[in-house]
């Protein structure tokens, strides 16, 4: 049956092919190009029935078998092949040379090709600077460019985040053309339509559909700047010694020694930072001290006048404060015992 089916395509490309060339030679181009459609046509339907091209010879050509590749399969090799990925970072970076470690980190992300979003400097009491960095970096270029930082500057921290927003992107997408689709039918409604108010109430319809579009568009650019674009955030400081993450000594003394040894470093930081800071506050000390000295002197004064106060009272008072007579030469005027 399969022949027989052959041999009818065969005969049938064939009179398609001479109609072609008749019309060809009438002068008639559209016609000519119409027949080659069909005749293309038809070769589609005969090699999807199993039979190749070669069928115009009387015998069927062997069906092909197309490979096919497990839908699960191709997952598994690459889970996130169409997934919307957000990437961002935390670091906090450490550096004794400031500007070195500032300049290099513009030249990286320029290099990286992103840009920087934010950017501020400041600095602390003793003079040492601190800056914050909002860095924008081609996703491509994440784990890169994170690496590279830690070139740049010490690393005391880092933190990575990782968001699948395809579900969110996918779903805005999909009534993004819902809203396009009806937008088009509006339109053609509005073509048609006569009466005052139905054109008042499809352009209100329309102008509400331009909103939803306009809204649903500015949500896919945003998802579309946080996808193509990774955020890492970047706090760097200045340092006078880098901080060092050794790890565990094997024995008691060398764990003992290395307590020793940054217990001075830390006693060494303590009066570095409090010279500074006594420098730095000076004025408001001297302040305070005066203020203190005031205050003393004052309190002294009024003790002493109190005491003053108090002697002149007892000497000018012959009754003390209980109704008994203060005794003069210290010896009681009632006491009438005999001597001995």
């Amino acid at each position: 049956m399969k022949r027989g089916l052959a041999l009818f395509l065969a005969a049938l490309l064939t009179a398609l092919t001479l109609t072609a060339c008749g019309g060809s030679a009438g002068g008639n181009s559209s016609a000519s190009s119409a027949d080659h459609w069909e005749e293309d046509n038809w070769k589609a339907e005969a090699e999807e029935l199993g039979f190749g091209a070669s069928a115009a010879g009387g015998a069927p050509a062997e069906p092909q078998e197309t490979p096919q590749v497990d839908a699960e399969d191709g997952a598994a090799q690459n889970p996130l092949a169409n997934a919307k990925m957000v990437y961002t970072a935390d670091m906090e970076a450490e550096t004794m040379d400031y500007d070195a470690c500032a300049a290099g980190l513009e030249a990286l992300v320029e290099e990286a090709g992103g840009y920087l979003e934010y950017a501020s400097t400041g600095s602390y009491g003793d003079g040492r600077r601190n800056g914050h960095y909002t860095v924008r970096i081609p996703a491509a270029q994440f784990h890169g460019f994170l690496k590279r930082v830690g070139e740049i500057g010490h690393i005391v921290s880092k933190s990575q985040y990782a968001e699948n927003i395809s579900e969110r992107y996918y779903d805005t997408e999909s009534r993004l053309l819902t809203q396009k689709t009806k937008m088009e039918r509006l339109q053609a409604l509005l073509a048609k339509a006569e009466k005052m108010e139905d054109i008042i109430a499809l352009e209100s319809a329309i102008a509400e559909t331009e909103l939803q579009i306009e809204q649903l568009t500015g949500s896919l650019r945003h998802y579309d700047a946080l996808v193509d674009f990774a955020t890492v955030e970047i706090q760097l400081r200045e340092v006078l010694r880098l901080s060092t993450v050794e790890e565990a000594p094997p024995s008691f003394a060398s764990r003992l020694g290395n307590a020793f040894a940054g217990g001075l470093r830390s006693f060494g930081d303590f009066l570095q930072d409090l010279a500074i800071f006594l420098a730095y506050n000076w004025i408001w000390l001297v302040l305070l001290a005066l203020v203190l000295l005031l205050v003393v002197r004052i309190s002294k004064r009024r003790q002493a006048r109190r005491g003053e106060t108090f002697r002149e009272a007892a000497q000018r008072e012959p009754w003390g404060p209980m109704g008994f007579r203060r005794k003069k030469d210290g010896k009681n005027p009632d006491d009438k015992t005999p001597k001995d």
